[in-house]
């Protein structure tokens, strides 16, 4: 006999629960299964939600959507819809801060932004821009991939700095092996950042590496 979801009691089918008590009320599976939407011959959509998460949903956030695709019944749309679903979460929570958030140190930003970037694939860069005050007047992501001269200019940070009218920068990215040392590149990147900023009366405040729920200030190391 196959199962399906609507074969259970209307009041304990998924989305008939998220509408009567809210979406607290789900499980991961049952709330994954509202994402997948169908099943597959044999498989209900809640069935397929608990394969994806057999090894936790930490272990399925960090997955390249591509790789969905190697379970049965999740095919490329359904894969696309879990991608999407999983980058929205991680973007909603490294996103919650009030307005004119007043920056006291390394801490107080890096740990909203490993939520964030902890799971990449490939190395992101970005940018907090401050004010006089250090209250934070923007943040954009400005590159993915190797950090290297090749693919991050001083020259766009620095003009996005000049557009906020920014009085400093916390730069940051992440190293998706986990490990936040810094590289040569890193320090070497870093030096020609702050040499760049000085001639425009731009301060490097930090740069922040993040990586597997740790992070290194280079600031605080002494490398700026």
């Amino acid at each position: 006999m196959i199962f399906r979801i609507a074969d259970l009691p209307e009041d304990e089918q998924p989305l008939q629960r998220l509408t009567t008590h809210g979406a607290s009320s789900l499980s991961d599976a049952e709330l994954l299964s509202l994402i997948v939407v169908t099943g597959t011959h044999g498989k209900s959509s809640l069935d397929l939600a608990r394969e994806i998460l057999t090894e936790g949903l930490d272990v399925a956030v960090r997955r390249d959507w591509t790789t969905f695709g190697r379970i049965r019944g999740v095919g490329r749309g359904k894969a696309a819809r879990i991608s999407a679903a999983f980058e929205l979460g991680r973007r909603a929570a490294g996103s919650r801060r009030p307005a004119s958030e007043i920056v006291f140190g390394p801490e107080s930003v890096a740990r909203r932004l490993i939520v964030r970037y902890e799971h990449a694939t490939q190395e992101r860069l970005g940018a907090l821009f401050l004010d006089a005050k250090n209250r934070i007047i923007s943040e954009r992501e400005l590159y993915v991939g190797t950090l290297n001269a090749a693919t991050v200019s001083t020259r766009d940070i620095l003009r996005y700095a000049l557009e906020e009218h920014a009085a400093s920068v916390i730069v940051f990215h992440n190293h998706p092996s986990g490990d936040p040392a810094p590289s040569p590149e890193d320090l070497i990147f870093t030096k020609k950042l702050v040499a760049a900023g000085q001639l425009l009366g731009i301060d490097l405040a930090d740069h922040i590496i993040l990586g597997a729920n740790r992070f290194v200030s280079l600031k605080t190391r002494g490398d700026i």
